[in-house]
């Protein structure tokens, strides 16, 4: 089963006391490149994100957003020592007293003192509860840009097939026309080299040599046999469960290496447009691999 490296998906959740929305975005990628846009309060959860969405996504270009709200009023991201705020301030005050300054930064100076506004720590705003449901949301998000990919790959399949099963048969119209290749090469060398022998001596064991020789450089049948075993493990390959991707690419490598030499060897018109033909779906066949998980 082919599954595709894009994909979409978001989810979300609502109560009287938060608001949860977490979207997720994937394209390809040799590897998880995996960005994270998340609420100031949960920077230090970067790692369990991440280790979350790898154990779904496994790798690609993946974008991860999640907003939340809370709802309740008193409900702060910071707490505000207010007797420590009230001394510093008087302080200040009484300072630029001291000194006949009439500023009217000393309220802003009270207030960035240190230790007057702190983080609220985990157990006074019950984090990891609103943790755990925001890990409930970002998991359906990313189940669903799972079966974005799942869905996207089923497409992604028919189209592979269809160019493999186009190179197939132009290997079929080449083993065919292979056999009047031959005869055409031995009409010619006949046309070429009859009168040059009724007129000139030759060593009838050398000529043979040399011809043999020349017909194995020109023999295409090794190429054509690798290249249909290529054709049938890149199907088998599609078969598998996952990680196809990069077998599928290496694959495709082979595969063009293979077409390139029959093209090479056959040094044939007639050969030569079923190459051009198959040379196209291997370019097709590699573009789309790149998408493949």
């Amino acid at each position: 089963m082919i599954k595709s490296m894009t994909g979409f998906g978001n989810a979300g959740f609502e109560n009287e006391q938060m608001m949860i929305h977490v979207e997720v975005k994937s394209l390809n990628s040799k590897f998880l490149d995996l960005s994270i846009r998340s609420p100031r309060q949960f920077s230090d959860k970067e790692h369990e994100i991440r280790n979350v969405v790898q154990g779904v996504l496994d790798r690609g270009k993946v974008s991860v957003s999640i907003e939340f709200l809370s709802k309740s009023s008193k409900d702060l991201p910071v707490s505000i020592n207010e007797e420590l705020f009230e001394t510093f301030y008087k302080k200040f005050k009484e300072m630029a007293q001291s000194v006949g300054d009439d500023s009217n930064d000393i309220f802003k100076l009270a207030l960035q003192a240190p230790n007057v506004i702190n983080n609220v720590t985990s157990e006074e705003k019950d984090e990891e509860q609103e943790w755990g449901m925001i890990k409930k949301v970002l998991s359906e998000a990313l189940g669903n840009c799972n079966k974005f990919r799942v869905d996207e790959g089923a497409s992604l399949e028919e189209k592979l097939k269809s160019n493999i099963e186009t190179i197939a048969e132009g290997l079929s119209d080449i083993v065919k026309e292979e056999g009047q290749r031959k005869d055409r090469i031995k009409q010619k060398i006949r046309n070429h080299f009859s009168e040059w022998l009724d007129e000139n001596s030759f060593d009838a064991n050398r000529f043979e040599q040399e011809l043999i020789y020349y017909f194995e450089k020109l023999d295409i049948t090794e190429e054509l046999v690798r290249l249909d075993t290529h054709l049938k493990y890149f199907s088998k390959i599609m078969e598998e469960d996952k990680n196809q991707g990069k077998k599928l690419g290496f694959i495709s490598q082979e595969i063009g290496r293979e077409i390139n030499t029959i093209g090479s060897k056959a040094n044939d018109a007639g050969i030569q447009k079923y190459v051009i033909l198959m040379k196209d779906e291997l370019e097709k066949i590699k573009e789309q691999s790149m998408n493949v998980l």
